[in-house]
C-alpha cells in the first residue's frame, strides 16, 4: 500500500500539482513499484492513477478491466471508448497545471522516460504542462533506508572477499603449472557468490585479459576463453547483492597484472583512472561539506577532466557512474554528462558508482570502480577497499 501522505509531501516540494502514474501492457515497472503493486500481471488496457499534491487520489480504469487498481486508495472512475478516456483524463486532472509523469526532456534520463509520446501529446493538448518525475522516482526508488544500506555493506564484505580469492586463484593455479582461463575465473566467482549467499540475478562477472576488456562489456564464454599467462593484464568486474528481498547491490572493478613488472602504459592508464576516481569522490565530499548542491553531470565533468588532461579522453567510453539499488543499475541519479546530462541532485540516501575507464582497443584497458553512499547526515562514504595500486600476481 503506497504512503499517499508522504508521496503528496514530495510532490508539493517539487512545485507540481500532482503525479500521474500510467501503464499499458506492463510498460512502466516504476509505477507498479511506487504503488506497491505486483508487476507483470495480465494487463491489456490502459490505467491511470492521479496523486494530486493535495486531496484524494483518483483511479481511472477501463470498464473491461475495472478491478486493475483495486486495493489502492482513491476515488474510482471508469472509461470505455477512447473519447470517454480523453474526457475522463481531463476530469481527473481538473484544474492542475503542472503534471509530473515518467518522461524526460530529450530522453536525457532514459530510465524514467517511459510514457509514450502520444500520451504526452494528449496531455499537452488537454492543456497540461508535463514535467519529469525523475526526482520523485529517485526519492521513492533510489534513496536507501538503513536496512538497505546495511545490506549493501554486507554484500560489499562478501564481494571483496570473492574478488581477493579470484586474483589469488590465478596465482595459485599458474604457479602450479595448471591451465586457467578467463571463463574458469568467472565460473569460480559465480560459484563463490552462491556459497556466500549472494546473487547477481542471472548476470555474470566480467573477467578479461589484455585487449579483451577494451570492450567495456566483454563477456568471457567457453568459446572465447583463453589461458591466463604471465605478462597478462587482468580486469575483474563483479557485482552482487545478498539473496534476500530488498537487498542492495555492490559493484566493483579491480585491475591486476600477472607478474611483477607491469608495462609502463598499463601503469599510466591505471593511475589515471585511479586519480580520476579519487578526484570525483573528493569533489562530492567538498560539496557536501560546504552544504552545496551537487548534480550527477558535475561529478562526471570533474572525473572526465582528469582523464582528458592525461591525454586519454577519447578512450573514456562511458559515463563516470550509475545509480545502485535493488538492481545494479538503479533509478537514481547517474554520474553522467556524456551519454546523458543528468541534472538530478545527489541527495542523502543515494548510492552510486564511480568507475572511470580507459579502453585502448586491441591493446589493454583499465577501470577502477567503487561504490559511494551519502548518509542521511550528509557524510560521503565509500564502502570497502579502494584500489590504489595494481594487484601484482606472483607467478
Amino acid at each position: 500500500m503506497p504512503d499517499i501522505a508522504r508521496i503528496q509531501r514530495e510532490i508539493a516540494a517539487t512545485g507540481c500539482d500532482g503525479w500521474l502514474l500510467y501503464d499499458f501492457h506492463n510498460r512502466d515497472k516504476i509505477a507498479y513499484q511506487v504503488l506497491g503493486m505486483e508487476f507483470g500481471k495480465f494487463t491489456s488496457r490502459r490505467w491511470f492513477y492521479w496523486i494530486p499534491a493535495r486531496g484524494q487520489p483518483i483511479r481511472l480504469c477501463s470498464k473491461v478491466e475495472p478491478h486493475r487498481l483495486d486495493g489502492i486508495p482513491g476515488e474510482q472512475r471508469y472509461y470505455l471508448s477512447w473519447r470517454e478516456l480523453h474526457e475522463s483524463l481531463k476530469g481527473v486532472l481538473g484544474p492542475a497545471k503542472k503534471v509530473a509523469a515518467q518522461w524526460s526532456p530529450d530522453c536525457n534520463i532514459p530510465y524514467v522516460s517511459i510514457v509514450d509520446g502520444g500520451t504526452i501529446d494528449l496531455l499537452r493538448r488537454l492543456g497540461y504542462e508535463i514535467v519529469s518525475s525523475a526526482g520523485l522516482v529517485q526519492t521513492f526508488q533510489a534513496v536507501l533506508d538503513d536496512a538497505g544500506y546495511r545490506s549493501h555493506v554486507e554484500a560489499g564484505v562478501r564481494v571483496q572477499k570473492v574478488k581477493d580469492e579470484a586474483f589469488a586463484l590465478i596465482g595459485t593455479e599458474l604457479r602450479a603449472g595448471k591451465t586457467l582461463t578467463q571463463y574458469d575465473v568467472q565460473c569460480f566467482i559465480q560459484r563463490r557468490f552462491t556459497e556466500e549467499g549472494l546473487t547477481n540475478l542471472g548476470e555474470r562477472a566480467m573477467v578479461g585479459t589484455n585487449e579483451h576488456p577494451a570492450d567495456p562489456h566483454f563477456e568471457p564464454t567457453p568459446e572465447n576463453a583463453r589461458p591466463i599467462r604471465k605478462g597478462d593484464t587482468v580486469l575483474i568486474d563483479l557485482w552482487a547483492k545478498l539473496d534476500a528481498p530488498g537487498a542492495i547491490f555492490y559493484d566493483i572493478t579491480w585491475c591486476g597484472f600477472v607478474g611483477k613488472n607491469p608495462p609502463a602504459k598499463y601503469l599510466e592508464i591505471f593511475h589515471t583512472v585511479r586519480d580520476a576516481r579519487n578526484a570525483a569522490v573528493k569533489f562530492v565530499r567538498e560539496r557536501f561539506a560546504a552544504k552545496q548542491k551537487v548534480q550527477g553531470w558535475e561529478v562526471d565533468d570533474v572525473c572526465r577532466a582528469i582523464v582528458q588532461k592525461a591525454g586519454f579522453g577519447e578512450f573514456f567510453l562511458h559515463r563516470t557512474g550509475h545509480s545502485i539499488g535493488e538492481e545494479v543499475h538503479g533509478n537514481g541519479v547517474n554520474i553522467d554528462n556524456l551519454e546523458t546530462r543528468d541534472e538530478r541532485e545527489i541527495v542523502p540516501g543515494i548510492c552510486f558508482s564511480i568507475e572511470p575507464g580507459i579502453y585502448l582497443k586491441g591493446e589493454m584497458a583499465a577501470r577502477s570502480e567503487i561504490d559511494v553512499f551519502v548518509t542521511p547526515a550528509g557524510t560521503v562514504e565509500v564502502c570497502g577497499a579502494e584500489q590504489q595500486d595494481l594487484v601484482l600476481i606472483d607467478v
